[in-house]
């Protein structure tokens, strides 16, 4: 199991378009996947589970990889987080 903590810098915070582009980036991978905030935590793959977690600018965020393909599934997000600007580690 693998856990990574990051702070939203998008000034829109985690909004439609990041987070359907970090559930389309980890639905492939057979790991599973959580992302938590505020001591809530959901399913990274479902897209009502991200946007439910209404996570602003300056948010902190807990996501944890579990599973035969989690290394590359936790740099997959990584990579999007950071090159799309939308969190730092």
């Amino acid at each position: 199991m693998i856990e990574k903590t990051y702070k939203i810098t998008s000034p829109e915070g985690l909004h439609a378009r990041p987070a359907s582009a970090l559930v389309s980036a980890v639905s492939p991978f057979s790991a599973e996947v959580k992302l938590g905030y505020k001591d809530k935590q959901v399913n990274m793959k479902s897209i009502m589970g991200v946007m439910s977690l209404g996570i602003a600018q300056g948010g902190e965020i807990q996501i944890s990889a579990d599973g035969s393909d989690e290394e590359a599934l936790m740099a997959k997000v990584e990579d999007l987080l950071v090159s799309q600007s939308i969190a730092q580690a």
